[in-house]
């Protein structure tokens, strides 16, 4: 294991302009010494211009999927009974889910005020970054200012911009398994080699801070935590944050903490935001209004810098990552405009309803599956809104992994379920159970009808 000589080269500081990608210095060394410009004349659909190939990454991801589980659906088989989908993350579908009132009329009155019609700047509105950093802070021992804190729209952006911001040639980033697939798409896409350290479903499915050790070397440049768990339902406790946190610092390499799902915790562990730690090490914060607030159409996520230490201030640093921003599109101007009033103003009764049908929800899914012999559930949730189930093929016949079980259940029963490949974990199932309590009882319902009729003879499901 090799550690980093100083946390300053993350951003590549030493440059006043952003560093190639790895495939721009392969494309560098091909072109040789030749400057003219390149009109493209030739077409992109065979993966070619001008004889230069360009790979597209073969990643899995979850709407990939999902899209390719819908279309296999029979229609005309399974016309008398409706689709129930336990695979995306999208809360709205349900009825039982919607945003607050306040959140609602905050929009509406900035729309109608006429006054935010126009370009925001590119980090954002000022106001609502901070508003955004007063919400961080609560939960923080130091406090965040604005200049910490970058609109993107929704958490997915503010992937991309952390995974961009580190890229450059022969970088590595640390993920978890199983985890959410778009990091892995965004580091194929910026040339970041990807390593994986598992989760432990026998330990609440914890990081082994040295299984992330022994992954690391000099060119390590983060490690990625998502908590509340997606796709596990875990949340972790301050003393396992902590060590994570004391591994990286360790390492010299930075924290990306996943935290979409922040404050959806019903377990026994309470929600710890990552920065809590930022006094140990740099912490990349990400989050968005999408998920605490169910409203992930809006698009209104956030790139916080939770480093009181004050790397992230470097001039250089600062300037590099609002130079990446001014090529970005963030959310709409009036939708930023509201989001001060919908942080200040959200009763927490609208919280504590959200957190008690996932409760409830997540309770439904586990005694459910508990009359399904061959799935079983490792670790009962705690946070967020999804679990992973294990599959025991052993009880099955025809079924040969866990994309063919959930094909099959989706033209048989009009289920949909998330295969626990598309996370990174083979033959297990990501179910979400952020679902009405009735449509969620008779998916299972189904499923376990499809369990009965696939089983092995004398040992039916």
């Amino acid at each position: 294991m090799q550690r980093h000589a100083s946390w300053g080269s993350f951003f590549n500081i030493n440059s006043r302009e952003p560093k190639p990608s790895l495939q721009d210095t392969k494309e560098a060394r091909t072109k040789g010494t030749q400057k003219e410009t390149i009109r493209i004349t030739g077409s992109m659909e065979n993966g070619a211009v001008n004889g230069y190939e360009m790979e597209t990454p073969k990643n899995i991801t979850i709407k990939g999927i999902l899209s390719l589980l819908m279309e296999s659906i029979d229609d005309d088989k399974n016309h008398s009974r409706s689709v129930i989908s336990l695979g995306m993350g999208d809360p709205t579908a349900h009825s039982c889910f919607h945003t607050t009132h306040v959140a609602q009329e905050a929009v509406v009155d900035a729309l109608q005020s006429d006054k935010f019609n126009g370009y925001a700047p590119t980090v954002g509105l000022p106001q609502t970054r901070r508003a955004i950093a007063e919400y961080l802070s609560c939960d923080l021992p130091y406090k965040l200012s604005s200049d910490d804190v970058f609109i993107t729209s929704g958490c997915t952006q503010a992937i991309d911009v952390a995974l961009t911001m580190l890229a450059r040639p022969g970088a590595n980033i640390l993920l978890p398994r199983p985890g959410f697939p778009i990091y892995e798409l965004c580091a194929a896409f910026r040339g970041l080699e990807v390593r994986h350290f598992d989760l432990l479903p026998e330990k609440g499915f914890e990081a082994d801070p040295d299984a992330i050790a022994a992954l690391a070397d000099q060119n390590t440049v983060a490690l990625v935590i998502i908590n509340p768990g997606n796709p596990c339902g875990n949340v972790y406790s301050y003393q396992h944050l902590k060590k994570i946190a004391e591994t990286a610092e360790k390492l010299k390499i930075l924290v990306i903490a996943d935290e979409v799902y922040g404050h959806l915790a019903f377990g026994h562990n309470p929600f710890v935001p990552m920065g809590s730690f930022g006094s140990i090490v740099p912490v990349l914060t990400l989050g968005s209004l999408s998920k605490r607030w169910m409203v992930p159409g809006w698009r209104l996520g956030w790139f916080v810098t939770s480093d009181p230490s004050g790397m992230f201030r470097n001039p250089k640093v600062v300037e590099r990552i609002k130079k990446y921003f001014d090529i970005l599109g963030g959310p709409a101007t009036f939708i930023q405009a509201a989001v001060p009033r919908i942080l200040e103003q959200t009763d927490e009764v609208f919280f504590k309803r959200t957190i008690n049908i996932l409760k409830q929800t997540s309770d439904i899914c586990c005694d459910r599956i508990k009359e399904i012999p061959c799935i079983s559930c490792p670790h009962k949730p705690e946070g967020s809104m999804a679990v992973m189930m294990k599959l025991n093929l052993l009880l099955l016949e025809d079924i040969s992994d866990d994309i063919d079980f959930c094909f099959k259940m989706a033209r048989e029963e009009s289920v949909i379920i998330l295969p626990g490949t598309a996370v990174g974990l083979k033959n297990w199932l990501r179910i979400t159970f952020a679902a009405d309590p009735a449509s969620l009882e008779e998916a299972l319902r189904r499923v376990k009808s499809f369990c009965q009729r696939h089983s092995k003879q004398r040992e039916r499901c």
